[in-house]
């Protein structure tokens, strides 16, 4: 059964404290630069707390992830966000980033470490003098500059961390170092977050936590993902998919009910911010805006 006991549709109806924020990628080509800019004019109606841009590993799409950046807040009007990593870049490079945003306009980044080639359960190496840690990439950043910095967060724990313990003191670790607020890997069981925002808020650490969202309708691809990330998927998740490879339809409609039950109770447990990994498509996440209650300006004003 996808529909949990707790789950009661019914008490999505005060949704005055719902906020939203979606994250994009650069595009690689005129087709997906296309399909870009129509998910962020769908979407922008709706305005988000901030969207966000991913950056490649290496700086790979710095040049992209800065064009897009700056184009996006000067066609949506509203706050963005550049993701920075510290993979394969000195020092001196990955600040050279930090200020081309600033002189950009951006005000808003997300610091991340960033995985190693091999993957995220590969060992990081920082490129001679690079920043080691993300904590180390966060107090560069807030170094000398009013910028607001989200961190990310790992309801099940970072591949590469042992144990609770060392998870929480990383993470404490970012939020000395200046970090304003955590936006969560995605995950599939609201029970998991919960018990996260519970550890996170017993040692002390009171920033606000943000639930990634994942909007993925390609259920094989949706697996592959979780397994680089380190996110279990629950066996009903596998039962509810199989069989539905050819279907596209009926995926997309199963992927819409998962992600609509899954806010549904993170926002029964108290969760009012809701982060959407968007893939660059807009549909899934206006429909689950939607069904939170949260509107296109346009409608909110009559």
């Amino acid at each position: 059964m996808i529909m949990s006991e707790s789950f009661d549709r019914h008490k999505l109806g005060n949704k005055s404290a719902i906020k939203v924020s979606f994250e994009f990628f650069p595009p690689n080509s005129e087709q997906m630069e296309t399909r870009l800019w129509q998910s962020v004019k769908k979407l922008a109606p709706l305005k988000p707390e901030f969207m966000s841009v991913t950056y490649g590993a290496g700086g790979s799409t710095r040049e992209r992830t800065c064009n897009t950046v700056v184009k996006m807040a000067q066609t949506s009007g509203l706050s963005v966000a550049a993701h920075l990593t510290c993979v394969d870049a000195s020092k001196a490079q990955v600040n050279e980033t930090i200020e081309s945003f600033k002189a950009a306009g951006v005000k808003h980044i997300v610091a991340l470490r960033g995985d190693p080639a091999s993957g995220i359960a590969g060992v990081y190496k920082p490129q001679g003098d690079g920043y080691a840690y993300s904590s180390d990439l966060v107090r560069a950043i807030k170094a000398d500059r009013e910028m607001l910095v989200s961190v990310a967060g790992y309801p099940e724990r970072h591949p590469q961390s042992h144990s609770w313990q060392e998870e929480l003191d990383n993470l404490k670790r970012k939020v000395d170092a200046g970090a304003d607020q955590i936006i969560t890997q995605f995950g599939f069981e609201a029970g998991l977050l919960i018990d996260y925002q519970e550890r996170v808020r017993a040692v002390g650490i009171k920033i606000p936590i943000i639930p990634g969202i994942m909007l993925q309708p390609n259920f094989e691809g949706l697996a592959r993902m979780a397994k680089m990330c380190g996110t279990s998927i629950p066996k009903w998740m596998f039962e509810l998919f199989s069989g539905t490879k050819d279907d596209q339809t009926t995926r997309q409609l199963l992927t819409a009910s998962v992600v609509a039950e899954d806010c549904g109770q993170l926002q029964e447990a108290v969760f009012s911010r809701f982060h959407f990994y968007t893939l660059n498509s807009a549909d899934f996440a206006y429909a689950t805006c939607r069904l939170l209650g949260v509107k296109p300006a346009h409608e909110v004003a009559q």
